[in-house]
């Protein structure tokens, strides 16, 4: 069988660690990876998915983020993950421009257009899938955007504790 694979552009994430490793001790991730798309939909990809599907931060199953723009790991609109999303692209926001300008200064620029990515380039209110490291740098800053948790994906528990997320919580 024949793979596709896409561009993903995850300059400045964190990387996902494992449970037992605090997120402060993760690595960063700079450049460019390559994602899989192959196994887009197929419904094992996510290894903390339940019979159900993926779920959210709340522990019920995980709702969409955004279609416009398209966003998610696998530019599905939804907070989906695997192991290869080394980035953990987990938490669904509400981007603001306090946000925007910080991630900016962090070297990864989301406000411009990259067209030859098939990137948009996101402006205040968009909703999008950030890394969970990077929403985690930005509270730590006083920068964090509002966050979908029906939308967010459970595995950003394993980065963002609970008692810090949850407040930024925000209606549908």
């Amino acid at each position: 069988m024949r793979s596709l694979w896409a561009l993903v552009l995850i300059a400045g994430c964190g990387v996902r660690a494992a449970p037992e490793v605090k997120a402060r001790d993760a690595t960063t991730c700079e450049g460019v990876v390559m994602a899989d798309t192959s196994r887009v939909g197929d419904g094992t990809s996510d290894p903390d998915a339940t019979a159900a599907g993926p779920r959210n931060v709340l522990g019920e199953p995980l709702a969409p983020c955004s279609v416009d723009p398209m966003t998610g790991w696998y530019r599905d609109g939804s907070c989906r993950t695997d192991d290869m999303d080394r980035g953990s692209h987990v938490v669904c926001a509400t981007v603001d421009a306090r946000f925007l300008a910080f991630t900016k200064g962090r070297g990864n620029d989301l406000s411009t257009p990259r067209p030859e990515h098939r990137f948009p380039g996101l402006k205040p209110g968009d909703r999008w899938c950030l890394c969970a490291r990077r929403w985690l740098e930005a509270h730590e800053a006083g920068a964090a955007p509002q966050v979908a948790l029906e939308a967010t994906h459970a595995r950003a528990l394993a980065i963002v504790p609970a008692e810090v997320l949850i407040p930024y919580g925000r209606p549908n």
